[in-house]
């Protein structure tokens, strides 16, 4: 339960004002004034500039006044949605695609939004509790959790899922190979922790295609299928939290 008083950081909404306002294919005065309009009646909020012209001196600073009269996870919402409709309007900028990106990353626990969390919560959380011993991966995963549950940068959560296992391995190995290279250390990993040869075996095999899918969906093709996103997070969870719990034993 969250304090109805608390904001995101008046830096981040005026960060995030500058880029739903920008002049060039952001927000106009007049959506401006409708959006936020509607949240106000949604949420039972006040807002300064629901009328278009504004009082205030522009589009930017209208949204930055009406965006501060909501508390937090409305104000994550409402941004996060403000963004989709930025998109929806023309190309999705890199300066809007970086602000979903911080608003899925640093303020992530303001999301309520039960459809971008699908994927399997309970394995992420134990994967989490697991990669404490490795600070460098376990930031990556988060990365890629924070990006995955609000559908933003497909491509690059995959690349960070591909990081956060191929660091858990270099300090697990104490080595820096490649993901691709560390397939014999594997192997030889889960017989020297009591895994059986056949685990061995199929746990290497299933890393070599994880690198091959890796390599061809996201290395060399532009788009990435988005229904295997979920699937390809879980079985890097899985991956992940089986080692760290064998480098245990």
């Amino acid at each position: 339960m969250f304090d109805e008083f608390e904001r995101l950081p008046p830096t981040f909404i005026m960060h995030a004002a500058e880029v739903l306002g920008a002049t060039s294919g952001g927000l106009s005065g007049a959506e401006i004034a409708r959006l936020l309009r509607g949240y106000s009646m949604q949420y039972g909020v006040d807002v300064p500039h629901g009328i278009y012209p504004f009082e205030a001196p522009n589009k930017r600073t209208a949204l930055f006044e009406n965006l501060q009269q909501f508390s937090a996870p409305q104000q994550s919402r409402i941004i996060r949605e403000l963004c989709e409709h930025v998109t929806r309007s023309g190309p999705d900028s890199d300066d809007v695609r970086q602000l979903k990106v911080a608003l899925a990353t640093r303020y992530s626990k303001y999301s309520n939004d039960a459809t971008a969390a699908a994927a399997n919560d309970a394995l992420i959380e134990e994967t989490r509790h697991w990669l404490d011993m490795c600070p460098d991966s376990l930031s990556v995963y988060n990365e890629a959790i924070g990006k995955f549950r609000s559908r933003v940068f497909e491509r690059n959560i995959l690349d960070d899922l591909r990081l956060a296992l191929e660091l858990l391995l270099k300090a697990i190995f104490n080595n820096n190979r490649s993901l691709e290279n560390q397939l014999p250390s594997l192997g030889q990993f889960i017989k020297q922790r009591g895994g059986s040869p056949e685990l061995a075996n199929m746990f290497s095999k299933l890393v070599e295609y994880y690198t091959r899918y890796q390599n061809t969906y996201v290395k060399h093709a532009d788009d990435v299928i988005e229904e295997e996103i979920e699937f390809i997070m879980e079985i890097t969870s899985a991956f992940m939290k089986h080692v760290v719990r064998m480098n245990g034993q």
